[in-house]
């Protein structure tokens, strides 16, 4: 920290997408609308699974916690971009950049974790279904849970505090969405090769090697499925299964892209689109993806509906 002195920079810019300035209004117009059903969606099914006693279990507790984190990865990035799309404020303070970097980066660590624990309980309810209550009991429960966000605490803290170390002189024009890391460190005046090979090292136990047990994990379970003596059981199998799948692909594989090549030769255009879709699109369509293909959901949400209409007749 005591290096952060040297810097002569005291603010930055977000060039965001200044570049268009005639799209300035529809873009806003837009990631409003996505910011608002994102947080109406995730905020349906973090109440719902609080209150339905049916669904306080593994699958669904996990995912109110994805719900949790989804919400507060918007928070972290989706404010911002409004006020500079709307009010050509595009000034972010020093000490706000780094604190919007953590929480990037805390968020979105802990959200890779938690797609892993997910996937490890689909995968022992699928493929152990006789030992699942023995492989996924409340002690493992609560360890993958308090494991993941810890871990997401960890890779915020350590990665924001060595970056913050590094003097910016200027120029302090970020061309991205957000401070994200890749995008500040290129305006580091410093030699920042030994902290690259901390974040490809990083990058990788942190992304792929969750990534790649992951999918060794759905290969199995598609084993699993396909030996099924029920259609039914099959296609309930497959529906929960392909939900959480589809989350992990959008969400791993921008992030890869985005992390592993932190001055890759991606314009920087390309790399907004990969940004939004790990920042925007993610938390945004858990929520459809979990509710409108799970059945268990939407019985739960009619439920409450229904106790609510009854306790309140018009």
């Amino acid at each position: 920290m005591k290096r952060q002195n040297q810097s002569s920079v005291v603010e930055f810019i977000l060039l965001g997408f200044s570049n268009s300035p005639e799209f300035q209004e529809q873009l806003f117009g837009v990631f409003l609308v996505v910011y608002l059903v994102t947080l109406l969606g995730n905020a349906i099914i973090i109440v719902v699974i609080s209150l339905e006693q049916s669904l306080h279990v593994p699958m669904y507790l996990f995912l109110q916690n994805l719900s949790v984190v989804d919400v507060s990865f918007s928070a972290a990035i989706m404010p911002k971009m409004l006020v500079v799309l709307s009010t050509q404020k595009t000034s972010i303070s020093f000490i706000s950049c780094f604190a919007q970097m953590y929480f990037i980066l805390f968020f979105g660590g802990t959200e890779c974790f938690l797609l892993g624990a997910m996937a490890y309980d689909r995968f022992a309810a699928i493929c152990h279904p006789l030992s699942y209550p023995m492989l996924m009991n409340k002690w493992v429960f609560m360890k993958l849970l308090m494991m993941s966000w810890a871990l997401g605490f960890m890779l915020g803290t350590v990665q924001t505090s060595w970056v913050v170390t590094f003097p910016f002189c200027g120029p302090n024009e970020i061309n991205h969405i957000s401070c994200e890391t890749p995008a500040v460190l290129e305006l580091a005046c410093a030699d920042t090769f030994l902290f690259e090979i901390y974040a490809f090292t990083g990058t990788v136990l942190i992304i792929i090697v969750p990534f790649v047990l992951i999918l060794l994990s759905y290969i199995r379970i598609l084993f699993a499925i396909l030996k099924m003596p029920s259609a039914t059981g099959r296609q309930k199998a497959f529906s929960t299964c392909a939900s959480h799948l589809t989350s992990v692909t959008l969400f791993y594989g921008t992030a890869n892209m985005t992390y592993l090549q932190p001055k890759s030769g991606y314009s920087p255009e390309t790399k907004k689109l990969m940004s939004l879709s790990y920042s925007l699109l993610t938390p945004l369509l858990n929520p459809l993806i979990y509710s409108l293909r799970n059945s268990e959901m939407k019985k739960a949400l009619v439920k409450l509906w229904r106790r609510k209409v009854d306790s309140h007749p018009f």
